[in-house]
């Protein structure tokens, strides 16, 4: 492609915005300029980015009139300040927070037709990474007719940023030195622990990631009423989410169709059944969508279940935004 674009990162310098630096430059992202952008505590900072070390300014600052697509890697409260700034100045946004209500979400896998049902300046949503790696494992198995969704996502500390990863960190080390541990970040301990609730529960006890890969799930699956049940659970692993999924479809189970939708998916790397993926020893690092233990219900001849693992970071987040920017600018930009 010989067309270059201008281009910003806001979040530069967080774990998900590093990685995203870090895949433009590794997939050739036709970037003219590139502006990197924090809030005013990280400005001043350098990101490197081919070759060179670019510096990160305040976003309260920027003109966004100056670049054609912008990815929000920066939380919610940036997102909801910014992004509509972003669009009104004619830049495309592509938002990793969830924050936009208006964004529709988009795992190019599974559901990249969306674009063309809208209009300029597109505002779409990278889902959470729990729906990315559900979307692009499911999408095949859609004319299954699947009816529930029955997920239980293990979390890396990582989901909760880079504060997460280093209070994981410093927790383990307290624990192996034999000091006392006192939890900072999570509201107790962490390492060497499961926790049950990954963030704050509403009324009816569901976490907001719970009540977000539902909605998102459903939204990407173009299923709006799909039956879906997530419990989301904090694990003590740095990097890379683990799903245990079971599915209820519309007919028995042929289980020889199944394994045979899911080897032929984009994005997903099929393990032999006398096998089993796993976070770290596969996922992490890796571009694919690891599924494995692919088998049907004990008793239902109508469920399958599967064991879906994914680099958290990489793969769930800052290549699923980079793929929608390079769809983006492909066919529309």
């Amino acid at each position: 492609m010989s067309q270059s674009f201008d281009i910003a990162v806001v979040g530069a310098t967080g774990t998900v915005g590093e990685t995203l630096v870090e895949l433009l430059a590794e997939r050739e992202f036709p970037i003219g300029t590139l502006h990197l952008l924090a809030s005013i505590e990280s400005a001043g900072a350098s990101v490197p980015f081919r070759g060179k070390n670019l510096r990160v300014r305040d976003v309260a600052e920027f003109d966004f009139s100056q670049v054609r697509l912008a990815f929000f890697a920066a939380g919610e409260a940036v997102s909801r300040s910014f992004a509509d700034r972003a669009s009104q100045a004619g830049c495309a946004v592509i938002d990793l927070s969830g924050a936009l209500d208006d964004a529709k979400p988009l795992v190019p896998e599974a559901n990249a037709g969306l674009l063309g049902e809208l209009a300029p300046p597109y505002r779409v949503s990278s889902p959470s990474a729990s729906a990315v790696a559900l979307a692009c494992a499911l999408a095949p198995l859609a004319s299954l007719g699947i009816e529930r969704v029955t997920v239980t996502a293990c979390l890396a500390v990582s989901s909760r940023g880079r504060e997460g990863v280093n209070e994981l960190a410093r927790q383990t080390a307290e624990l192996l030195n034999a000091r006392p541990l006192e939890p900072r970040f999570f509201d107790r301990q962490v390492a060497f622990n499961v926790l049950a609730q990954p963030d704050a529960v509403d009324g009816d006890g569901h976490a907001q990631l719970e009540r977000r890969l539902a909605r998102e799930l459903k939204a990407l699956l173009v299923a709006p009423t799909l039956d879906v049940a997530a419990t989301c659970v904090l694990v003590p692993v740095f990097f890379g989410d683990s799903l245990s999924v079971s599915l209820q479809v519309r007919e028995d189970v042929d289980l020889a169709r199944v394994l045979e939708r899911l080897e032929a998916a984009p994005g997903i790397e099929l393990v032999e059944r006398d096998d089993y993926p796993t976070a770290v020893g596969d996922a992490v690092g890796q571009d694919v969508i690891y599924v494995g233990r692919v088998r049907k219900g004990l008793e239902d001849p109508r469920q399958v279940n599967l064991w879906i693992a994914s680099d958290n970071v990489r793969k769930g987040a800052a290549l699923n935004a980079v793929q929608s920017g390079e769809l983006l600018i492909k066919h529309y930009l």
